[in-house]
């Protein structure tokens, strides 16, 4: 447990990062999800669109240091290749 002033503040600064990033993480999780089951259901159109909102949610959250910047780059070229390659 922290004793000093100065400690209690920091945990209560890394709580509050903490949940900040959790929620960014969750973000970023759930548009890759919609991403890839539109793929295994075979809509192009839905995959696309997904897509698109999942590269933003990605990209911010490499902005925001929730990811590395490469990872967030590979997973969004991953995705875009999977969409691409769809028919329809």
């Amino acid at each position: 447990m922290a004793n000093t002033s100065s400690a209690k503040k920091a945990n209560r600064a890394s709580a509050r990062r903490a949940s900040v990033n959790k929620n960014r993480i969750s973000k970023v999780r759930t548009s890759v999800r919609k991403v890839e089951e539109a793929i295994v259901g075979g809509k192009k159109a839905d995959a696309e669109s997904a897509l698109q909102a999942a590269t933003t949610e990605v990209m911010r959250g490499a902005s925001k240091g929730v990811m590395h910047k490469n990872a967030a780059s590979r997973k969004v070229s991953r995705l875009t290749h999977r969409v691409r390659a769809m028919k329809g």
